[in-house]
């Protein structure tokens, strides 16, 4: 399949200088890490921007202990390849010291609570800037993002009170107790991302190509079955073959039907979809807003 090159090229230049700016002006920053395909192509474009120098930030992973087992083995072994510092933050930890409160019933989940255990890593590694994955044709509550996005000394963000970016001249300057999110990626779309990643020949997890897997249907949204999510009455879980196009917490990330199995298939699936990946997760058909309110109280 052909790529188009100079397109990708000049996403990747504009990326690497971000993420170059970042080493600049910050004292403490960290990349936040999912395991999913955006926060993998962060990582390997900060490899990228400081080779033959290791990546001089460590890996921040939010872990709400209901992630699926193969985002963790990918994770694990990304880190020992690339010889990277992991940092870890646990919800549960978070639930244990009576930081947040669990939801109940049977649409509960960790999405929310990940923002205190975040700020909360935040606060103890004294980080100033949070390299993250998110893109602006994801969601619209995302479309309002600049590269460098200022958090209060809450970590909260405000989208009427961000900085002018002309040029690509960045402001990081900031108060004690403040922080920025950092997001290189911003102009990418999910077909950008693909074609790049296909073209590096990166390792991606398994979870992105079709297999089979006992999913259920609720609300619309085929969920796999775990442990983390008690099905209705009347939910029937069965083997379809499937694959995940948004990797987060499985109680809300949805499946999606699919034959592909290779990345030149997904490239194609992806350009004649006329749905965004984040069409299948639970968490943001809470409300219309859910997005922007989970942002405002400190989320990704």
């Amino acid at each position: 399949m052909a790529y188009t090159l100079n397109h990708l090229k000049t996403l990747e230049a504009e990326s690497i200088y971000v993420l170059r700016e970042v080493a600049a002006q910050f004292q403490n920053p960290a990349i936040l890490f999912s395991g999913g395909k955006d926060s993998i192509l962060v990582t390997y474009l900060a490899y990228k921007a400081f080779y033959p120098a290791p990546i001089p930030f460590p890996l921040v992973h939010i872990d709400t202990g209901h992630n699926f087992p193969e985002t963790l083995a990918y994770r694990d072994a990304l880190v020992k390849k690339m010889g990277l510092k992991l940092i870890v933050g646990s919800v549960q930890e978070s639930i244990d010291k009576g930081r947040v409160a669990e939801e109940k019933g049977y649409n509960a989940s960790r999405i929310r609570l990940q923002t205190v255990t975040l700020l909360d890593t935040i606060e103890q590694y004294k980080f100033d800037a949070c390299i993250g994955g998110a893109r602006r044709d994801e969601e619209k509550a995302r479309a309002k993002e600049r590269f460098f996005s200022h958090r209060d000394e809450f970590g909260q963000w405000d989208p009427k009170n961000q900085r002018p970016e002309l040029w690509n001249l960045f402001n990081g300057r900031m108060f004690p107790g403040e922080h920025f999110r950092v997001f290189p990626i911003s102009n990418w779309t999910e077909l950008d991302v693909w074609q790049y990643l296909a073209m590096e020949k990166v390792e991606m997890p398994s979870l992105y190509f079709s297999h089979k897997r006992r999913v259920f249907c609720r609300d619309g949204v085929w969920l796999a079955e775990s442990p983390y999510v008690p099905m209705k009455p009347g939910e029937i879980a069965e083997e379809r073959i499937v694959r995940f196009r948004t990797i987060g917490d499985m109680t809300s990330t949805g499946a999606t039907f699919s034959t592909a199995t290779t990345m030149d298939d997904i490239i194609r699936e992806v350009a004649a979809s006329r749905t965004t990946e984040r069409g299948g997760r639970a968490d943001d058909k809470r409300s219309e807003t859910s997005m922007e309110d989970r942002k405002k109280e400190g989320y990704f």
